[in-house]
């Protein structure tokens, strides 16, 4: 005789018809993957970060401008600082930055500039030479179609030469008060792999962004870039990280492996 298959129970969501839906029912959620832990984690950052000592915090690109200036020139000096910070030490950008304003910064006083005197003033920011180029061509571009401003949507701020997408949302947080996306840099990109904030383990900083905004409230958007640049400054360092002074060194999962 042949044995009787036993019955598997198999659960189905689906959405209850008009007649069904009552005050009670509960609409279908649709589950959302997201890092373990990662609540705690963010708590013991925030109070690891909450000196606020960091060199991103008193040399980031909020800080880089000239407040007294007006309010298209400010935006123009937040794009500037950023195109300059590219691989390079928050310290050294504050530096470039002092010595251009020193020299009446807006998208005028450089394309009046020789291409050598700005090498100069912006030198020894990481890649100093593409990035004459790019500062001179996307400075007349700005002066050409947004009259000395920078435009306000990350698709054309991206479209500008020598501005990536970590520098247009920071662009738009900083320049024009908007969250548009979250900022991720090396740190920030290091840092989301090594606690597993990811789903999977992501090979650019721009991958990660896309995977963090799938499940990280849009509430802590503005707030992420800046926590995670200075912790990755401080202690979660990309070579020796600081794990002994960590107060995730029980929950990271790249401190159980050190």
């Amino acid at each position: 005789m042949k044995r009787q298959r036993k019955a598997q129970r198999v659960h189905v969501g689906y959405e209850a018809s008009d007649s069904e839906k009552g005050e009670g029912a509960e609409p279908l959620k649709v589950p959302v993957w997201e890092p373990q832990n990662w609540q705690q984690q963010l708590a013991n950052i925030r109070a690891m970060r909450s000196k606020k000592d960091a060199p991103v915090d008193q040399l980031g690109a909020e800080h880089c401008y000239d407040p007294s200036a007006p309010p298209k020139v400010r935006r123009y000096q937040v794009l500037l600082s950023l195109m300059l910070s590219s691989q390079t030490r928050d310290q050294v950008t504050a530096g470039a930055m002092q010595r251009l304003r020193a020299r009446g910064l807006s998208a005028d006083t450089i394309l009046q500039m020789d291409d050598d005197t700005l090498g100069e003033l912006i030198y020894p920011v990481g890649f100093w030479r593409s990035k004459v180029k790019y500062i001179k061509q996307t400075s007349a571009i700005l002066q050409q179609r947004y009259a000395g401003d920078i435009p306000a949507s990350v698709a054309e701020l991206v479209a500008l030469p020598g501005v990536g997408p970590k520098m247009a949302h920071l662009a738009m947080a900083v320049a024009w008060g908007t969250v548009s996306g979250i900022a991720v840099d090396t740190h920030v990109h290091r840092i989301a792999n090594r606690l597993k904030w990811t789903k999977k383990t992501t090979k650019s900083p721009e991958a990660t962004r896309v995977a963090l905004e799938e499940w990280l409230p849009r509430g802590l958007w503005s707030e992420i870039n800046g926590l995670l640049v200075g912790f990755g400054q401080q202690t979660c360092l990309p070579a020796r990280p600081r794990c002994h002074t960590c107060l995730n060194q029980t929950l990271c999962p790249a401190a159980q492996g050190l």
